[in-house]
């Protein structure tokens, strides 16, 4: 490994990151505030082809992290020629042409070579009306995290990008399991870090069962944890031997996710012991500063990418501990339990040579589903598998929350973990709720605000949801020792989570002067089997007096009215006038037909109340209009003549 000095001379800069970073990459640095620096920029092309010229001397990958180039020389005096060159700092030897088969390399692989047929079953059990039909086996998987609610609300992966780093990913293109991902054209990018090549379906398969972990789609059978993802897939593995290169590799692999618009990476793979013994990881340098491959792996986070890392499967082993880069502190180490949550004894121990829990959490790693390059989908052991179960569901929960960045993210899964108070060496902080998850970043992220005038108080709250959820009211008067219910309403949103604004108005004629206090629950789940609800901001106002009817000898006739009618604009405007506040006035349009063609919710106050109504969607003709108060009496009927 070549160490260079500096990048004097490069013709890129800071001002137009573009010329090496993709518009994704711009974009997250962007919205997490993370600036572009030196490492950000391409070693210096001039010296990349100085040494490239040097005879008998070939380059095998170049790291801009490291300011580093990887080289291969079949003779000793390249080495010397390229240490005299003024723009290097220094020349280390980070692998060696083995003389026997490789000794260590595969040993990491050893636990996911025993595999088991999965039968072929529907799902029997769980929660009615999913998203996905996933089948016994892989609803059991899931639904250890409750991970399918993510599913259900609509995140799935979409938008979100995943690189993956092992040892290859063979015959992807034509194994069942991603029949999916190859029609929808999910694959963004590939490359061999080991061959220099695009091709990475020709080689190792311990990549390809990871990649089905994730991405699968067979209904009924082997449900991935985010099949809906983009994926980036890299080979940084050599299974022909272990040696330190191949961590070169990973950060070069890492740095190609990051370039390429990554925002998950998933790897697989662990380092302690190489067939130069002489290259061997202490316990010591499990600190997460030590491995080149650590240092990287953070690297990827201060870059803003979500980073999960097997912990590796030395738990029954002489070495026992974790692995790097799964050391690293600005990482999901990823331990392995079965679908009962215990953990398998393969799975390495924690700490980190420095004290820190790990590993950080735990998943499906004992008897997960995966797919073979024979076509089947099998059972099978290893953190291998736990960690990019653990990906999945971690790309699904960011998916519904870009506004948080990558640690943001990390803590959650952390603070969503069955042991987070009681963390121990095998799970870490456990096995993270993903429903729980979701609740405590929703918690984080949503808003409200309360604003009091004539009587009336204003709650305007921001959040997220989905149809299938609600909002419950509370108040707590000047007289009132707990809160009580005052509303229910129903979201608007539809069946992908969706940013939402909502406003609700509560009269307060004939009650007492006093502090009101609010407060709005947003129950996100509201089946009786997984009930769960959470609450926004609370808010209070202040009425100095008492609120008597602004107009006690006034009448308020109930009345609506379509003003201008004919209608020769895209909205008809309606005016509503009532004596009382409406909190949910319904609206319902009909054509001439009888049929109902549109409602819509919305709220008025005391007295006359306009309401546009947007009617781009229906044809010319003739439509009655009914309203609704809160009582679901009705209020009036209008007749309104679009013209176009």
């Amino acid at each position: 490994m070549v160490l260079l000095k500096d990048k004097n001379g490069t013709p890129h800069t800071f001002a137009n990151p573009s010329t090496y970073l993709s518009q994704k990459a711009i974009d997250r640095r962007t919205l997490y505030n993370i600036a572009i620096d030196s490492t950000d920029l391409p070693v210096t092309p001039s010296y990349i082809s100085q040494i490239a010229n040097t005879p008998n001397t070939t380059i095998l990958n170049v790291s801009k992290w490291q300011n580093a180039i990887a080289i291969k020389v079949t003779d000793p005096n390249a080495i010397s020629t390229i240490n005299a060159y003024p723009f290097v700092k220094s020349i280390s030897g980070i692998a060696a042409k083995p003389a026997l088969p490789n000794q260590t390399g595969n040993k990491k692989f050893i636990e996911e070579k025993n595999t088991t047929p999965v039968p072929i079953a529907q799902k029997t059990n769980g929660i009615t009306g999913d998203y996905f039909n996933y089948g016994t086996n892989s609803f059991a998987e899931i639904h250890l995290h409750n991970g399918e609610f993510l599913h259900n609300i609509g995140l799935r992966g979409q938008t979100m990008q995943i690189a993956m780093l092992d040892n290859g990913f063979r015959n992807f293109t034509t194994l069942d399991a991603f029949d999916s991902i190859i029609q929808n054209n999910q694959v963004k990018d590939t490359w061999d870090f080991v061959h220099g090549e695009t091709n990475v379906a020709d080689d190792g398969s311990h990549g390809m069962s990871c990649f089905s972990t994730i991405g699968a789609n067979i209904p009924g059978q082997f449900i991935g944890k985010a099949p809906k993802a983009n994926f980036l897939l890299y080979k940084t593995e050599d299974d022909a031997s272990e040696y330190p290169i191949e961590e070169f590799n990973w950060v070069c692999g890492a740095e190609r996710a990051d370039s390429a618009g990554a925002d998950v990476i998933s790897s697989s793979l662990g380092y302690y012991a190489f067939d130069n013994t002489s290259f061997n990881h202490t316990y010591a340098d499990m600190d997460g500063n030590t491995t080149m491959a650590a240092n990287g792996a953070d690297m990827a986070a201060k870059k803003g990418l979500l980073i999960f890392i097997a912990v590796g499967n030395e738990g029954n082993s002489a070495w026992k501990y974790l692995i790097t880069p799964s050391d690293a502190d600005s990482v999901l180490a990823v331990g392995a339990v079965n679908t009962g949550g215990f953990v398998g004894g393969f799975s390495s121990y924690g700490p980190s040579a420095d004290g820190r829990i790990k590993p950080d959490v735990a998943s499906i790693g004992v008897s997960a589903m995966i797919q073979t390059t024979g076509n089947t989908v099998s059972f099978s052991n290893g953190t291998s598998f736990a960690c990019p179960n653990m990906a999945g569901l971690g790309t699904c929960l960011w998916q519904g929350f870009p506004e948080f960045n990558n640690m943001k993210i990390l803590k959650a899964l952390q603070e969503a973990g069955n042991k987070f108070t009681t963390p121990d060496t095998r799970t870490g902080y456990g096995i993270p709720d993903m429903k729980l998850a979701f609740a405590n970043l929703l918690t984080d992220y949503a808003t409200a605000s309360a604003t009091f005038t004539n009587c009336v108080t204003n709650l305007q709250w921001h959040s997220k949801d989905v149809a299938a959820m609600q909002y419950e009211i509370e108040r707590k008067g000047p007289n009132d020792t707990a809160y009580t219910k005052i509303e229910t309403i129903a979201a608007q949103g539809q069946s992908v989570l969706t940013n939402m604004d909502y406003s609700y108005n509560n009269s307060l004629v004939g009650l007492p002067a006093g502090v009101y206090t609010y407060r709005i629950r947003q129950i996100i789940d509201t089946s009786s089997a997984g009930f769960m609800a959470i609450y926004l901001d609370s808010s209070s106002v202040a009425s100095t007096t008492f609120c008597e009817n602004p107009n006690p000898d006034e009448s308020f006739p109930e009345k609506i009215m379509v003003q201008p009618n004919p209608v020769n604009t895209q909205i008809i405007i309606l005016k509503i006038t009532t004596p009382y506040l409406v909190n949910q006035l319904h609206i319902q349009i009909y054509d001439s037909k009888g049929s109902l063609v549109l409602q819509k919710i919305d709220s008025k106050n005391i007295g006359t109340s306009t309401v546009n109504i947007p009617v781009h969607q229906l044809a010319r003709g003739l439509y009655f209009i009914q309203c609704y108060n809160d009582d679901k009496k009705l209020i009036g009927t209008a007749k309104a003549l679009l013209l176009q």
